[in-house]
């Protein structure tokens, strides 16, 4: 259920980012910035499609399915665009979707709550683990 709500939340643009907190006034402006270090302000975009430490995990996937496409540019699209094609695969790829959403919110979490970072690779590995 946590998995669904965090994809749901990501496809509204209501999820939890440095960027949202700091226009609700609860972490100063400066405090903005992306988790891994990258420099740039951490938004869903940012976090999910465009950080070069955390987004890399997709092309990663797309290797070890052995799908070869351009990641679109918006979250929502990105859904779509991944959940294309027959129902069964469309069925897997939404599975492969939000669990890759699900390892990479977990990383962000753990890379701002407990100072813990693993590598794009095992993250990748943890797609693996969840998505059989």
């Amino acid at each position: 259920m946590k998995v669904s709500i965090l994809a749901w939340r990501i496809l509204r643009n209501k999820l939890p980012t440095k960027v949202h907190v700091v226009t609700r006034d609860i972490i100063s402006q400066d405090l903005q910035l992306c988790v891994t270090g990258c420099g740039a302000s951490e938004t869903a975009h940012h976090v999910f499609l465009s950080c070069p430490s955390l987004a890399s995990l997709w092309s990663l996937v797309r290797l070890w399915i052995g799908v070869a496409y351009a990641d679109p540019d918006h979250l929502q699209d990105h859904f779509v665009h991944s959940s294309g094609g027959l129902r069964a695969r469309r069925s897997y790829m939404q599975l492969l979707w939000i669990c890759c959403v699900w390892i990479l919110w977990t990383e962000r979490n753990n890379i701002l709550f407990k100072n813990k970072e693993n590598s794009v690779h095992q993250l990748l590995d943890k797609v693996k683990l969840h998505s059989y």
